[in-house]
């Protein structure tokens, strides 16, 4: 099977699937194109990044709407597409390809990427890579690696500071994640133990209705299956079921794959899910813009 295709290589098979000159549904053209291309089920159903929607007829929709505004493809209703008499002309000239560059023979489609008042832009449109991703794989591929450079720094700053830093750091995560309570409440649990393995308790919920116990290490080596032991044999000595154990490195995978014998459950959270959390909780970062990606709301329009 081969990879999916970018959203321009859809655009003539798209355009064959349409030339029988009836209308046609945007699920039947998915299934055609699927397909056409070989696709695997997985390859179907791959998402974008926010996992909203599949990567594959986001690019088909987007094919729609290019050739939509050359005026190869009509929409007569939501949802339903059919080919044009220029659709029909163009087919009939079998070109080896449809892409941006091709479409921009028609008026409509350069007045649409404003190229009429703007040559350097349409001249960016043309040879620009990136045009072979569409504008949401921009937009969410783009705030991952934004997401990422962020994970790394935050973590870069966490391991700078000191240990009591740290560790009330990690109360406070936990408190945004929705445990133990108030913050003041919680800042009582961290550094009163002198238990070996345990640095923190803190409640389950505002009831407390469980203990949960803290391992926090502020550390640059992998920590290994001994340490998690150690940890759990604290555990067991306060009679605790619930642990977590959180570092700023990361995890051998011995230490991932010990589970306790007894109920013990045991949490571990290693630098880089510790940094996602922070951005996630806000913790630490503050939010520079935020972006909307909206819609057409089909119940306020409904179909005519």
């Amino acid at each position: 099977s081969m990879t999916i295709p970018d959203f321009q290589s859809i655009m003539l098979p798209l355009m064959q699937f349409a030339d029988d000159e009836k209308e046609h549904s945007s699920k039947e053209s998915i299934e055609y194109l699927a397909n056409y291309f070989n696709l695997t089920d997985e390859e179907r159903k791959e998402p974008l990044p926010s996992g909203k929607q599949p990567l594959f007829s986001n690019r088909i929709s987007w094919a729609k709407f290019h050739l939509n505004k050359a005026g190869l493809l009509a929409s007569p209703r939501r949802s339903i597409f059919k080919i044009t008499a220029r659709g029909m002309e163009v087919l009939a000239q079998e070109p080896a390809m449809l892409n941006m560059k091709v479409l921009k023979q028609f008026p409509e489609y350069l007045e649409f990427i404003g190229s009429a008042n703007n040559h350097e832009k349409a001249a960016l449109i043309e040879d620009d890579p990136i045009s072979q991703d569409t504008p949401e794989e921009i937009v969410e591929y783009g705030y991952q690696k934004i997401r990422q450079a962020l994970a790394q720094d935050i973590l870069a700053k966490v391991k700078s500071f000191s240990p009591s830093f740290f560790e009330q750091l990690v109360v406070e995560l936990l408190v945004k994640m929705g445990y133990g309570g108030s913050i003041k409440e919680a800042g009582r649990a961290i550094g009163k133990t002198n238990d070996e393995g345990i640095d923190g308790i803190i409640k389950e919920d505002r009831l407390g209705l469980d203990a949960i116990y803290i391992q926090a290490k502020r550390w640059n080596d992998t920590v290994g299956r001994p340490e998690i032991q150690r940890f759990v044999g604290a555990l067991a000595g306060q009679g605790a079921k619930k642990g977590i154990f959180i570092t700023t490195s990361k995890f051998s995978e011995q230490a991932k794959d010990y589970t306790p014998r007894n109920e013990t459950k045991i949490v571990l959270i290693d630098g880089e899910e510790l940094a996602q959390y922070m951005i996630d909780f806000n913790l630490g970062v503050s939010i520079v813009s935020e972006y909307q990606i909206k819609k057409i709301d089909s119940d306020y329009f409904g179909d005519e």
